[in-house]
């Protein structure tokens, strides 16, 4: 006889919204979360970060206003108001996350590492627990890379940086994905020195090339230096003589040259958090990237378990760390494990976000990940936001909206590089997601002067060859005629 219906191990996003539906649905659920409610995003991740990035767009804007007419001082920064808003933040939103709230839906939390002992069976704590169906959402943790000369060095991660209690000399960041950037410009604009490296050739390696150069300007001119073809050989303590805390860093790159910095932040990707599980007690398959699922997240080996969220690796997908996702994955491992009902991932309509000032936002495929799959007569269009009323009004004209569709109007991806761009993803993805042609972009009613208006002149791009055609102009000439 089960004890629960449903186990879930890790109160993250994922797991929060499994228990939640499951819970309403009337089944028995135990919530099993080891440390703090809220997991990644509320606690080190998309919380704090935006958090912080909202104090450091303040005062980027302040510094701005003299193109609007005004003058103002140089901000001041107060990183200890800094940090009592980062934390008021995290503070706030943490009741909708807490122990007692999903207690009083009917769940029961059980605050305690687990581990599996059997198919059917988890120990927590000195509990033993079975389980009809387990949902694994213990989502992952920042990647240590093996570099040399790290274990003399402290260095910070997602789960250090928003601790510090002073601000960083010169920070040194190690990777330029979004994290990376968006670390990078918030602690520039604060007023640190910032510098980037980035091994691969370019920054935001993931995203369009075109929207990716108008980041790096745009990085570039809040302070930000950005080394890319940079790998690190190793690192060093700039003062081994000083207390750990206060030692610094060098990295020595692998040409030689040295950079030296007060605080190195790694931004290298992230690794699930399979650590302490004992899968194999479970009969649960995993690997480097996560467990081992189909596409409707049921495990590959073993049928009473599902993954959802940054540890789970969809056969075909792979792994997706955004809290977005992790609701996606809810929805669906519901549909399929409850209700029985078949379900499977789609991320064709899949946004990302990096929250930079401008933001980089992609939905779907990228023009290079579009040629890459061999899709035949691409239509690329563009529109910058220099010819966009409400930038140039704003005195924001630096961005554009860049659309990959098919020959026939289907839209497969959008690019957007906009103040903001993250608030118009949707409507692309929803696009994407249902097949609404470019058409319905292109006549539709957008308020003016909105950023959005952008992304419909580049879809009416796409059909504006066919309205001044030699045809339609004869057809015109015809119809004129007519009464």
């Amino acid at each position: 006889m089960a004890d629960v219906d449903v186990a879930v191990i890790g109160a993250g996003a994922a797991g929060l919204s499994v228990a939640a539906i499951s819970a309403a649905l009337g089944r028995r659920v135990a919530l099993i979360e080891r440390g703090r409610m809220g997991g990644e995003c509320l606690n080190h991740g998309c919380v704090p970060s935006k958090a912080l990035l909202a104090a450091a767009h303040a005062a980027a804007a302040a510094r701005r206003a003299p193109r609007l007419g005004l003058r103002l001082p140089e901000p001041e920064i107060d990183w200890g108001g800094v940090r009592a808003h980062v934390q008021g933040a995290i503070a706030r939103i943490a009741p909708n996350d807490s122990a007692a709230r999903y207690r009083g839906m009917g769940v029961e939390v059980i605050e305690a590492p687990a581990h599996f002992l059997a198919p059917d069976t988890l120990a927590v704590g000195a509990r033993r627990l079975r389980f009809r169906h387990a949902v694994i959402a213990a989502g992952s943790t920042p990647a240590i890379p093996d570099l040399p000369g790290l274990d003399r060095v402290p260095y910070l991660t997602n789960e250090t940086l928003f601790g510090l209690e002073e601000p960083p000399g010169h920070l040194l960041v190690l990777g330029g994905g979004p994290l990376g950037l968006e670390m990078a410009q918030a602690h520039a604009r604060l007023g640190c020195l910032v510098t980037v490296l980035e091994a691969a050739p370019r920054i935001a390696g993931g995203e369009d090339e075109e929207l990716a150069e108008g980041l790096r300007l745009a990085l570039r001119r809040d302070g930000v230096e950005i080394r890319e073809g940079a790998r690190v050989a190793r690192v060093e303590p700039l003062d081994p003589a000083a207390p750990p805390e206060a030692r610094g860093v060098v990295a020595v790159l692998a040409d030689g040259s040295r950079i030296s910095g007060t605080h190195l932040l790694l931004a290298v990707g992230r690794v699930p958090r399979l650590a302490g599980l004992d899968l194999p007690a479970g009969g649960v398959e995993a690997g480097p990237r996560g467990i081992r699922t189909r596409t409707d997240l049921r495990s590959v080996s073993n049928r009473r378990v599902w993954a959802a969220g940054d540890i789970a690796d969809p056969e075909g997908l792979g792994p997706r760390a955004f809290t977005h996702v992790a609701s996606q994955h809810a929805a669906i491992l519901v549909r399929a494990m409850l209700f029985r009902l078949p379900a499977r991932l789609d991320y064709a309509a899949l946004p990302r976000v990096t929250y930079t000032d401008p933001e980089l936002a992609q939905i779907g495929l990228t023009e290079e990940e579009a040629l890459a799959r061999g899709e035949r007569g691409l239509r690329i269009h563009r529109w910058p936001l220099s010819e966009n009323d409400r930038a140039v009004a704003e005195g924001r004209p630096e961005g554009l909206v860049k659309l990959v569709a098919t020959a026939r109007g289907r839209l497969l991806g959008a690019g957007i590089l906009a103040p903001h761009a993250g608030e118009m993803a949707g409507a692309y993805g929803l696009m994407i997601g249902r097949r609404i042609p470019l058409s319905a972009l292109a006549t539709a009613v957008l308020p003016y002067p909105t950023l959005a208006e952008a992304g419909k002149r580049a879809a009416g791009e796409f059909y504006a060859p066919r309205l001044l055609s030699p045809f339609a102009k004869g057809l015109i000439r015809f119809l004129q005629w007519l009464p």
